[in-house]
């Protein structure tokens, strides 16, 4: 199926850096929440992600990722959900965050 740019459009992916990072031991599959800065026009934003195979809390920190910021809120068990991180499947399925190559802006709209 194909797509017009117009419906590429109305996704808004942009580019933010993770500040936190914790487990989120109540998701029914294994999660981190994170918690993403996307810089002063769209402020900081929460998610659950179920990407336990490849990363830890800790090693999360200040790892910039790209993420759908024009999603309604999602109530994920005792957590809302604001934004949805974005990857691809390794060989085994397990999710591989999209992120810049280089240091870009905060905010920053993919296109």
């Amino acid at each position: 199926m194909q797509i017009s740019y117009d419906d590429f459009q109305k996704i808004d992916i942009r580019v933010g850096t993770i500040v936190r990072a914790e487990p989120f031991p109540e998701a029914r599959k294994p999660a981190f929440k994170l918690w993403v800065d996307f810089g002063s026009k769209i402020g900081e934003r929460k998610t659950s992600a179920q990407i336990t195979q490849h990363y830890t809390p800790e090693g999360l920190l200040g790892q910039q990722v790209a993420a759908v910021v024009n999603f309604p809120p999602k109530q994920i068990g005792t957590f809302m959900s604001e934004i949805l991180v974005v990857g691809f499947p390794d060989a085994n399925g397990k999710v591989v965050l999209l992120e810049p190559n280089r240091s870009v802006p905060n905010g920053g709209r993919l296109y």
